[in-house]
């Protein structure tokens, strides 16, 4: 009976977050971005279902690169990847130890952001075309000049974005850690229901808004889009992906928004993804919650340069640290 229910609650919860995860692109574009921008905008099914769908029955390219299929994989390890961490984050995964703890999931997460330094490395041509000429991107060629391809600007900025642009988002899941004392997910949950969710605290509402700065962060999303800026016309690692690859590329970015939400209400609510849970309405809810007041933020946001972005990140880590402080001290 027991290992019935266990399954029926691990699938059941990885079913709903990926049907809810389509609609999450949907309803950031649609209901938030469309109405702030007065236009109609594109049905709520369009980017998360209907772009998809499209792409798996486009053509096969394969891009010049000096490992085609690696190249072509990546965005489906990346959605593995991301799998896996809601796959920790259920309660009834808990007795897998050591891969259920924040350090687990901060490692996950920073295979997750390697994949674009991997994507922007391995494309070696522009829009899926070998350039006729030896083309230079800048400056004058010279006979020790060596080609620049778009992509290794992308791979530069995804380095930029790894080494210093996702801490907001690991000190965050630290609060959690600070709080309880123990870095398994299994301890945390149990802190917070038996002393109440750490967001209604000084150092939990610190961590929520340094944990909301990462997840935009980690979703490239204005004006932290440094992945995909549009000043030089560059989609960023995703430019050269077609196809299946490319409907990979959409459905992992949806059910990381999930995900990261299910991860904020793991650590700052007490509430882990479980279908069979009633709480795991809240859990839906602040998966709504979260694209909506993203895609406010970004209406309103300018596009940040280096010059806007790492003092940003720096403050937005200060905060986090101080958030940290706040933890220990309320022990």
């Amino acid at each position: 009976m027991n290992l019935m229910y266990s399954i029926i609650a691990v699938l059941g919860t990885l079913v709903v977050a990926f049907i809810v995860s389509l609609l999450l692109p949907g309803i950031e574009r649609k209901f938030i971005h469309a109405r702030i921008q007065q236009r109609v905008g594109p049905p709520i099914t369009s980017p998360g279902v209907m772009a998809p769908i499209k792409f798996f029955f486009k053509q096969t390219i394969i891009p010049n690169s000096p490992m085609p299929r690696l190249y072509n994989t990546l965005p489906l390890i990346s959605l593995m990847i991301v799998l896996a961490i809601l796959l920790f984050l259920i309660p009834q995964m808990y007795f897998l130890g050591g891969l259920t703890s924040v350090i687990a999931l901060v490692g996950l997460l920073k295979v997750e952001e390697v994949m674009y330094m991997f994507m922007g490395s391995l494309s070696k041509s522009v829009l899926s075309v070998r350039m006729p000429f030896p083309d230079i991107i800048k400056g004058a060629k010279h006979p020790e000049t060596t080609r620049t391809f778009l992509e290794e600007l992308s791979t530069l900025r995804a380095f930029r974005l790894i080494a210093f642009g996702s801490f907001p988002v690991y000190i965050a899941l630290f609060v959690a850690v600070a709080m309880t004392g123990s870095i398994y997910l299994g301890d945390i949950v149990a802190y917070q229901q038996a002393n109440g969710p750490i967001l209604f605290t000084v150092a939990g509402a610190l961590g929520a808004v340094v944990f909301f700065i990462g997840y935009m962060i980690l979703l490239n999303e204005y004006p932290f889009a440094i992945l995909k800026t549009k000043a030089d016309v560059i989609e960023g690692p995703y430019l050269e992906y077609a196809a299946k690859y490319r409907a990979y590329v959409y459905l992992t970015r949806g059910f990381l928004m999930f995900v990261l939400a299910s991860l904020f209400a793991t650590l700052f609510l007490g509430i882990a993804p479980n279908i069979l849970n009633p709480n795991f309405i809240i859990t839906l809810v602040v998966a709504f919650i979260f694209p909506i007041l993203m895609a406010v933020m970004s209406a309103f946001s300018p596009v940040f340069t280096y010059k806007q972005f790492y003092p940003t990140v720096a403050g937005v880590s200060i905060l986090g640290v101080l958030a940290i402080v706040a933890a220990f001290l309320s022990v």
